[in-house]
């Protein structure tokens, strides 16, 4: 369990991970060693966030479900309903929803929907994901695109809405694929290239 971090100094160590003075951390967080929260974080008490991770200036986190070593930038709010798996990268000041029509005088808070952002996937600055949606393994998602819907694995999307315009690599290097197959030009990495799917060579 989380405890708000001590006001005496800018900076400390607590058990097993960092938290800037000048964070919030309600009672009850879930955050795992190694983690690193820095400037006006808050992080409710609902938050489950895994080992390593790094959450930048002005991040909130609600009662969202984050992994292992993940790195969100600065202004980013992780709301109800967000699962971020292993390795995800969010962009400075993208953007997460959870209701699809949002009215101020309206309640829906049971009518969030779940987005789910898989393993490995970057969400560039800037970016928006409805919710609702799923973005798959080592997308990578431009700065500014508007996302509507799901995004499979690989995808490069850009764009308002988001089209996909081409495949990237686990590295996160644009792939030239030829004859249904794609050789990764910075790591070597193969991949198979058919029916708008892309997936590492057998």
């Amino acid at each position: 369990m989380a405890l708000p971090h001590p006001k005496a100094n800018p900076c400390q160590y607590i058990p097993s991970h960092f938290v800037h003075a000048t964070a919030i951390i309600d009672p009850g967080a879930e955050i795992g060693a190694g983690t690193r929260i820095w400037h006006w974080v808050h992080i409710s008490s609902a938050a489950k966030i895994g080992a390593n991770c790094s959450l930048g200036q002005n991040v909130y986190v609600g009662k969202a479900k984050i992994g292992n070593n993940v790195k969100i930038q600065n202004n980013v709010s992780v709301y109800d309903g967000v699962v971020l798996e292993d390795d995800v990268f969010c962009g400075p000041s993208m953007v997460f929803t959870n209701v699809i029509n949002p009215r101020s005088h309206v309640d829906r808070k049971h009518e969030y929907q779940r987005t789910l952002v898989k393993r490995g996937a970057t969400l560039g600055a800037n970016s928006v994901l409805l919710c609702g949606t799923e973005i798959g393994s080592y997308a990578m998602i431009g700065a500014g695109a508007v996302i509507t819907r799901d995004v499979p694995d690989y995808a490069l999307v850009v764009g308002n809405p988001g089209r996909r315009i081409g495949w990237v690599c686990k590295c996160g290097v644009r792939l030239e694929p030829s004859t249904g197959k794609a050789i990764c030009q910075a790591c070597g990495c193969v991949y198979e290239i058919e029916n708008d799917r892309c997936r590492p060579a057998r």
